[in-house]
């Protein structure tokens, strides 16, 4: 990759992992197990080229409302194994791992390792990972709004600035590539504030089957892009 162009933030929307599953005859969560290597994969590769962050979209708030109770449970459990497995020897390597996303409707477990991934402190951090989790962009724009008249803010003080303060994304930068496995072609909710002028790449590939050389590729494709901001 070249190393002056690369993105500094990258969002993605990992989508396939159940079509992944279902193609081999397999129960959906082994597609859920091989898109949590296949991310590990990613985050490795990513700060081994200098992107400073990551962010992921893994349930959205329409996902644990729509989906079958045992996928979600079963997602709830891999996220809780992953954390003392995968995640915590991610840390080790200088990850630094936040949730981004509502507490509330998650399981009492989930939210004790949520702090506990917040008070972790990270001596040498090599990459952000950001893990959307019970997560809605609609959902975080109306509770920035409700955050802001909370603090008693003047309407005629408030600015972008401001609200870009109360976003779960607070005091960082907003992803310059999005990227979308699975071959959809639309956001579904992921960060529809931050996400205002960034290229997006959409791909056939399933999340499980992206790896590296899939990021090398998106990579790529972003650099040849033109961005003029409205110029």
């Amino acid at each position: 990759m070249d190393k002056p162009n690369i993105p500094q933030h990258i969002a993605i929307i990992m989508d396939g992992n159940r079509r992944w599953a279902r193609a081999r005859s397999l129960p959906d969560i082994k597609g859920h197990e091989k898109g949590a290597e296949a991310l590990e994969q990613i985050v490795d590769a990513a700060a081994k080229s200098g992107i400073k962050t990551i962010t992921v979209y893994a349930l959205s708030t329409e996902n644990i409302k729509e989906r079958a109770k045992r996928e979600v449970l079963g997602l709830f459990k891999l996220f809780k194994s992953g954390y003392h497995s995968r995640l915590n020897k991610m840390m080790k390597r200088g990850v630094k791992v936040t949730i981004l996303g509502e507490l509330e409707g998650l399981p009492k477990t989930l939210r004790i390792i949520i702090d506990k991934l917040k008070k972790t402190y990270i001596k040498s951090e090599s990459i952000k990972l950001n893990i959307a989790l019970n997560y809605g962009g609609k959902k975080e724009l109306v509770e920035a709004i409700k955050d802001i008249v909370k603090a008693g803010i003047d309407v005629d003080k408030i600015n972008e600035a401001i609200i870009e303060r109360h976003l779960y994304t607070a005091n960082q930068p907003d992803p310059e590539l999005v990227i979308r496995t699975g071959g959809r072609s639309r956001l579904s909710n992921f960060l529809l504030w931050q996400t205002a002028y960034s290229e997006v790449y959409f791909t056939k590939t399933l999340w499980p089957d992206f790896g590296p050389a899939g990021l090398k590729k998106a990579v790529s494709w972003y650099q040849e892009q033109k961005r003029n901001f409205g110029k």
